[in-house]
């Protein structure tokens, strides 16, 4: 079964930097895109960055742009969120996210989330 699990959360400073990794399983890795999103306490969740199935492409929610970057790494089947320059607003849970097609739906699949605190 699909499964997302992602890591490298913690409690850093305004400034600071952290790598997330989202480790995938249960599907073929390279046949799909691959995204992350976030949510703050009591708001929705939104996208931060989006890769294409061959990472020739990427997306990204405007107030992350310039800092974080999205990659994947086949032969890992992992997808990674590096974070530079954090900022408090920048707290959240962040969550991977696969979309795949079953039986002619799209349905969604998300990790457990790992949680992001910016400080001082």
């Amino acid at each position: 079964q699909v499964q997302l699990v992602e890591s490298g959360g913690g409690l850093v400073q305004p400034g600071g930097s952290l790598r997330l990794s989202c480790a995938a399983s249960g599907f073929i890795f390279g046949a799909y895109a691959m995204r992350w999103y976030r949510q703050a306490p009591e708001k929705g969740r939104g996208l931060v960055a989006g890769i294409t199935v061959g990472g020739d492409t990427t997306i990204y929610e405007d107030s992350v742009k310039g800092r974080f970057t999205i990659s994947r790494d086949s032969t890992k089947n992992t997808v990674y969120l590096q974070m530079n320059s954090l900022k408090p607003e920048d707290t959240a849970v962040y969550y991977c996210n696969v979309q795949i097609a079953t039986a002619g739906r799209r349905d969604d699949y998300w990790g457990q989330g790992t949680q992001v605190t910016v400080s001082s």
